[in-house]
Order: structure tokens, then sequence, then C-alpha cells
């Protein structure tokens, strides 16, 4: 359970992502993020006792996960989400040690505690378990966050949020540290996705169960004249030479092992057994010197 600030209304996020999957909307950035799971899986060449699905909306990344465990557990988050269980990303119903290993697709950029989930999934993983999974960074939407605050700025003399504060790619390695992974790696990818107007990308945000989710939102809908402003700002700051509007969604994926003895160590600061100036075939510079002294 989250103990800092509440960011997201958790309760919103799920009725509105049950609305998404009763709606039977194809998502298409969770398809995307099946395939690349899909691809990143094939570079491990092992297969797994039991892999979770933790809290990936819709059951796209069951079948991967199929091919590479000899069975699948999955969590939903929603009723009719066709999980094992309906449980929560901030509070993992999983023992400690018991799954080999977990995947989350496109859900973990909507809890408030990211830390403590990072934590529960790592508590939940056997020794040399391996953690997978993707959230939505920090550019994703930058578009849109950009002309919804310069409008309603101008409309209405004040800006509200409208557009998640998505986590910033910089900070995910510390985090998968803090929560005790080892062999950490983050990378991230910009995918555009380009519509006719903004009121494309809103109904597919909207189809999508990703609407306006923050606890500290306005809770009026936006003004017409601030909508029509923002639509015409979209149109004239990010707009294609064939009138097409870009918009941003940057998909930041994590992956990291729970500890093990047979995993790769760094080395003993000092125990280098020959120097790398040496190797290079270069002459070597002490601290405080410049070359040439």
């Amino acid at each position: 359970m989250a103990e800092g600030p509440l960011v997201f209304d958790r309760d919103l996020v799920r009725r509105r992502q049950a609305r998404a999957v009763a709606g039977g909307y194809p998502d298409f950035l969770l398809a995307r993020a099946s395939e690349d799971l899909q691809e990143r899986l094939a570079a491990v060449l092992r297969r797994f006792a039991l892999a979770a699905d933790l809290g990936t909306p819709l059951p796209v990344a069951a079948p991967v996960l199929r091919a590479k465990a000899e069975a699948l557990w999955r969590m939903a988050e929603t009723e009719g989400g066709r999980g094992d269980v309906v449980g929560d990303l901030e509070r993992l119903p999983l023992a400690a040690a018991s799954i080999d290993l977990a995947a989350s697709l496109l859900a973990l950029h909507g809890v408030n505690d990211l830390p403590g989930a990072l934590i529960q999934i790592r508590r939940a993983l056997r020794p040399d378990g391996l953690f997978i999974g993707c959230l939505l960074g920090g550019r994703t939407l930058q578009e849109l966050r950009e002309v919804l605050l310069a409008a309603e700025a101008e409309t209405t003399g004040g800006v509200s949020p409208r557009v998640a504060p998505f986590a910033d790619l910089r900070d995910m390695g510390s985090l998968l540290q803090r929560a005790g992974f080892a062999l950490p790696v983050v990378d991230s990818e910009l995918v555009t996705v380009r519509y006719r107007d903004l009121f494309g990308l809103l109904r597919d945000l909207r189809a999508m169960g990703w609407a306006n989710a923050l606890t500290d939102r306005r809770k009026a809908p936006l003004r017409r004249d601030t909508l029509m402003r923002a639509a015409a700002l979209y149109a004239e700051r990010f707009a294609d030479p064939d009138s097409r509007l870009r918009a941003t969604f940057e998909i930041v994926w994590l992956s990291g092992w729970a500890p093990h003895e047979s995993q790769q160590k760094p080395l003993r600061p000092g125990s280098a057994k020959a120097r790398l100036a040496d190797a290079l075939g270069v002459p070597e510079i002490g601290t405080g010197e410049k070359p040439g002294q």
C-alpha cells in the first residue's frame, strides 16, 4: 500500500480499465508490447517452472509466457480481465519465493508506489528468477501535455494536471537496484502514433482506459473553448507535412534477476591483475595529470 502522496485514483483506474476490457477495444500498444516481450524472452536460453503475469490489462502476454514456462498464473486488476485471481499491483497476492518468472506489461506506471511494487515482485521471485516488464515513460504524451497546459492557461487563466507524471527513464535503474534486483537492465523506445486530429487521440485514450485518473485532477470536464484551443495548438505545433498529428508514447523496459550465487558479480575494487592502459597500448595518466605531462 502506498505510504506517500496518492498520485492516482486507483479505484477510478480499475473502473476505467474494466470498461475498456468489456468494450473489447484493440489496445495497439499492448499488442506491440507483447511482441517485444516475445523477442526479449527469446534471448533467455532457459525455461521456467512457474511464470506470473502481473496486472497486464489484457491477456496478451499469456501465450508468450506459456512458451517459456511449465505453468502460468495470471493476476488481473479487474473483473473480466480473465485472470486466475483479481488482485492489486500494490498488494501482490504472492508468497515470498513462489514464482520463477514475472512479467507485467503497461500497468506499473499507474501505481502510486512503484518502488514498493518492484520490491514485492522481487520478493515473490525464487533465487535466479527473472522479472521483465514495461511501463510508460516520461516522454509519453508530451505533445498533449504541452497543448493542454497552454490552452487552459489562455482560456481560464490557470492550469490543472491533465496528463500523468510518468516515470523518468533515468530513475528506473536505481529503482531496480533499490528493490534488490541483480543485473538490472533498463532501455526505452519511442513509439509515434499519428492521428487526423486531437479528438482521435482522446478517443483512443478513453477507449483504452487511459483517461485522466490523477487524484488532483479537476473534476469538471474541459471547457469547450479550452478543448478547441488545444486542438488548434496541437495542429500548429505537432503536425507532419501531410497534416497528421504526432502523439509520442515512451515504452520503458525493465528487467532484473533475483540474486543467486551463480550470477556474475563485479570485481572488487583493486583486484584487477592488469592495467587498462597496457591493454589499450597507451600511457597511463594519473589523477590530476594532463596529457603530455
